[in-house]
């Protein structure tokens, strides 16, 4: 068995990666996810997850309909949590034991989030999925991906993206002459208006020198290859390797 370049990972999930062509949770994604984690669970890599909620709702729209912004973030938090219960059943039909944890208090679905219960549950192998973001308004599932890291002192934080394979000099989905960088600063994400994930956490992880790795979520068995160390997808760092 290979040794894990990393122990202690966060992987961020978008809620479009759950999206199938006519579900907004497609059980055969569900079913990919759960199965990429239960590999490196298996290398004793300790994992928490946190969702976003797009593929359910998707408050900017409905602010700019007039819904009051707080009102349309709280509704986006209750769409994370059910992509969270999701995650969750899938992990638990292959046999990975679990902790559902939010940042709103609902009781009866998930243990609410404390910083020291979440680390122990990791301690004895249990995936946690972070739902609710970071139970305020205003701050996306980027920055609880960011904050939450911090907080359970994550070695690198594992950004998703669906069907792009790290970062590009534009959308390479429309630019056929994007170049795809192996290696980029904090400050390079943000001078040059790079996709990553928002500035507030962007901002956060150089803070805190939280790295960042940006891969292709669609790709069967690369969050293992990524955790065994191959270098997959663009790393964001306070210096380049």
């Amino acid at each position: 068995m290979q040794t894990p370049k990393y122990r202690r990972i966060l992987i961020k999930f978008s809620g479009e990666s759950l999206t199938g062509v006519d579900e907004s949770i497609d059980p055969a994604r569900l079913d990919l996810l759960a199965s990429d984690i239960g590999e490196i669970v298996e290398q004793q890599v300790q994992v928490a997850v946190v969702i976003g909620g797009g593929n359910i709702w998707r408050g900017s729209k409905a602010i700019d309909r007039g819904m009051d912004a707080a009102q349309a973030h709280y509704m986006g938090m209750l769409a994370t949590i059910i992509n969270a219960l999701a995650i969750q059943d899938a992990l638990e039909r292959q046999g990975i034991y679990t902790r559902a944890m939010t940042a709103l208090r609902i009781d009866e679905l998930a243990e609410p989030y404390i910083r020291r219960r979440a680390i122990r549950h990791l301690e004895k192998g249990r995936v946690i999925i972070l739902a609710g973001g970071t139970g305020n308004p205003y701050f996306t599932t980027d920055s609880a991906a960011a904050l939450r890291a911090a907080e359970i002192h994550a070695e690198v934080i594992l950004m998703a993206k669906n069907g792009v394979d790290g970062v590009y000099s534009a959308d390479p989905r429309r630019d056929p002459h994007a170049t795809r960088f192996e290696h980029l600063t904090y400050m390079d994400v943000l001078s040059k208006g790079l996709t990553v994930m928002d500035s507030t956490a962007l901002t956060f992880c150089m803070d805190n020198d939280l790295p960042i790795i940006v891969f292709n979520a669609m790709e069967p068995g690369i969050i293992r290859r990524i955790v065994l160390g191959e270098h997959l997808g663009t790393l964001v760092s306070i210096a380049e390797e």
